[in-house]
């Protein structure tokens, strides 16, 4: 299979083949500069964009269509979460041609999707907790139509072809538990993604779900929206995957929980640890797809994520 079947095979929790190898990808792989000495496209300046020439314009997109395949193709990543830089619906649209003018059918395209709320900012935390407080009913008319754009720009992608899915990247959960308490939670989230995921669902795509932190305490309302896959899988909130697996794994394609807190300061035997675990806890019937905890950041040791990828090498294999 290539790897866009891969990738949907593990999506779909279907019964591994003898012989494969656990699918993978990397929500962002930042290290582009240590890699290729490219900067990532989401470090990349607008303003620059503003400057530039149509020619300049054309040869811009199709560096990151370049930097985005040469990631693929240089770590084995199924997928490949598209970041267009600028991200106006048109680049969208040319980016996501370039990249399948080049490559076929052989990846899963992704972009961001997500389109409810999510852990505020600082400077915005205070008012986001007053108006839900104050405000509910105006809370839960933004959220629904926060929803109904993101369907709407959906159905243009769904239109214009060559995309298989969506992250859905809004951060519910710190480490120790969720932002909005689980009812609070029930009213203003869970109904919108529910709504959302169905959706994207309706219009033929794939939809991972995306939340750092704690989850346990929210994890059966985010399996009642049916997402078809559940990133980060946050150890360093305390999610342990075998414990998810036992849970959820018959209900929902799991990706993550290789801890990138280790990759980052713990040893080099204890990131490799953390690999094997994963893969011995998430393997079991299929439906897993090997992935970091969160991505591979700026900063990151690329060395670390190679060691990782040694032990998804060697012990990923089905047998």
């Amino acid at each position: 299979m290539t790897p866009r079947e891969d990738f949907i095979h593990a999506l779909e929790r279907r019964p591994p083949l003898p012989g494969s190898r656990v699918t993978h990808f990397e929500l962002v792989f930042f290290l582009t500069m240590e890699t290729f000495g490219k900067v990532h496209p989401s470090h990349r300046s607008y303003g620059q964009w503003q400057q530039m020439e149509e020619r300049e314009r054309q040869l811009h997109r199709e560096d990151l269509a370049d930097l985005f395949i040469r990631t693929a193709e240089r770590f084995q990543h199924a997928a490949i979460f598209l970041h267009p830089n600028p991200g106006s619906i048109e680049e969208t649209l040319r980016l996501i041609d370039l990249v399948r003018a080049r490559t076929g059918d052989r990846y899963f395209l992704m972009l961001h999707g997500d389109a409810t709320y999510g852990i505020p900012s600082g400077s915005h935390m205070t008012d986001f907790a007053c108006r839900i407080a104050d405000d509910p009913k105006g809370m839960e008319e933004q959220a629904q139509g926060m929803v109904q754009r993101a369907l709407d720009r959906g159905q243009k992608l769904a239109r214009h072809g060559g995309l298989d899915g969506f992250a859905l990247c809004s951060d519910y959960c710190f480490n120790t538990g969720p932002f909005l308490r689980p009812e609070q939670f029930a009213r203003f989230v869970t109904p919108y993604l529910r709504q959302l995921i169905a959706g994207y669902r309706d219009l033929g795509f794939y939809c991972i779900k995306h939340t750092d932190g704690n989850i346990m305490p929210i994890l059966d309302q985010l399996l009642e929206c049916r997402p078809h896959a559940l990133h980060s899988l946050d150890p360093q909130g305390g999610v342990d995957i075998a414990e998810v697996k036992r849970i959820a794994g018959n209900q929902v394609c799991l990706i993550g929980n290789v801890n990138c807190g280790l990759l980052d300061t713990g040893t080099e035997g204890e990131a490799r640890e953390s690999a094997r675990y994963c893969l011995r806890h998430g393997m079991p019937g299929g439906g897993y797809i090997f992935s970091t905890s969160n991505c591979v950041y700026t900063g990151m040791r690329l060395g670390r994520y190679e060691a990782i990828l040694e032990e998804w090498r060697e012990h990923g294999v089905y047998a």
